[in-house]
């Protein structure tokens, strides 16, 4: 995987992410409430597939680890698409809370979005690394890669837990 190709996919994914935010929304003819369900179920289980993937390397299990990564990574790719169909046609909901939860909310929040950001190219630069069989320099980035895309995916659940009942 080029480093061209990894760059050009961290940038646009976030930047088209914010255009189609703070962009108009299209009418959907089908009701769309039912997504942030799905996509917080779907990161849910990319959390259960990571841990998963993280007991099968330490196991020396290295193709049920491959597999359970692709899987990883597929849940990734269809919750992005599934959060973009979504916000392109549904307004943002806003979090009704009050107090120090709300606090906790926006600093869970916030968290959670700056590091979907940067979990992108550390996802490929970890990815490209073990495609090219260096194994060894894998291992470094996914020493970074794992934790941090492990906190989003358990983020993801907390904030579609903490702003539902807004829904």
């Amino acid at each position: 995987m080029k480093k061209s190709f990894i760059w050009i996919v961290s940038i646009l994914v976030p930047v088209l992410v914010a255009i189609i935010y703070f962009s108009p929304k299209f009418d959907a003819s089908f009701d769309l409430r039912i997504l942030p369900k799905i996509y917080a179920t779907i990161n849910f289980s990319t959390a259960i597939v990571l841990t998963l993937a993280f007991r099968a390397i330490k196991q020396k299990k290295i193709i049920r680890h491959r597999r359970l990564m692709v899987t990883a990574l597929a849940l990734s790719v269809v919750f992005l698409i599934l959060y973009v169909i979504y916000h392109s046609s549904a307004e943002s909901v806003r979090y009704g809370g009050d107090g120090i939860i709300k606090y906790i909310y926006y600093v869970v929040l916030l968290s959670h979005i700056l590091l979907s950001i940067i979990i992108v190219p550390l996802v490929l630069i970890t990815l490209s690394k073990a495609l090219a069989g260096n194994y060894e320099v894998h291992r470094k980035w996914a020493r970074w890669t794992w934790p941090i895309w492990m906190y989003v995916a358990i983020s993801g659940v907390i904030v579609y837990l903490m702003i539902s009942p807004y829904y």
